[in-house]
């Protein structure tokens, strides 16, 4: 008999074992690897991991499936009314580089926040998967998926569409599984960087 999965919202109490899985499953996350080439990756684990995971319980919706008491599947997500907030955040990432423009990491991050920016589609409200990650020992085992279905199952009941950019072709596919279809057009990152797939889900 196999393991039961579990999708739940992540609360405050989560965020050792938060932090600890997302620290495994974001190593090679397509648009994290892209922006932390040539930098030491622990050290970006170390100073804002948890920041990430902090703002996320406190200002959105981090949900997780997983079983045995183990989180398999991490996803960010946040509900917007207008594009202010995505505006706000790009031009915080720009003033971080600028202040230190010899980091590339912080040059690539602002580059794709502001390019997500303006291409982010203007129809509000809906709610935006910003990130899911599974970690690698539960990959193929269907947590993204089921975090998924219990997401769109809440918005189509709520009326409430939703977002998000596919950072590989493979993640595309599950997307439109769960209802995703792609809009607009893709933005290829410079530097040999991923693509990025508009998807939209029409609740």
């Amino acid at each position: 008999m196999g393991t039961e999965l579990t999708v739940r919202r992540a609360g405050t109490s989560d965020l050792e074992p938060l932090t600890k899985a997302f620290r495994k499953a974001t190593v090679d996350e397509a648009v994290t690897e892209w922006i932390m080439r040539d930098y030491p990756l622990d050290q970006f684990l170390d100073e804002w991991v948890p920041q990430l995971i902090d703002r996320g319980l406190r200002d959105d919706q981090i949900w997780v499936a997983g079983g045995d008491g183990e989180i398999w599947a991490i996803s960010f997500w946040q509900k917007l009314t207008s594009a202010d907030r995505l505006i706000a955040d790009a031009a915080a990432a720009r003033g971080h580089a600028d202040r230190m423009p010899e980091l590339r990491p912080l040059q690539r991050s602002a580059y794709v926040m502001e390019l997500l920016a303006r291409e982010h589609p203007r129809r509000f409200p809906h709610s935006y998967l910003e990130l899911i990650i599974t970690v690698p020992e539960y990959r193929g085992r269907g947590a993204g998926a089921a975090i998924l279905t219990e997401r769109t199952r809440q918005f189509s009941a709520a009326g409430l569409p939703a977002y998000l950019e596919a950072s590989t072709e493979r993640s595309a596919r599950l997307y439109t599984r769960q209802g995703f279809v792609r809009t607009g057009e893709t933005h290829t990152l410079p530097e040999e960087g991923p693509t990025l797939i508009p998807m939209w889900f029409e609740a």
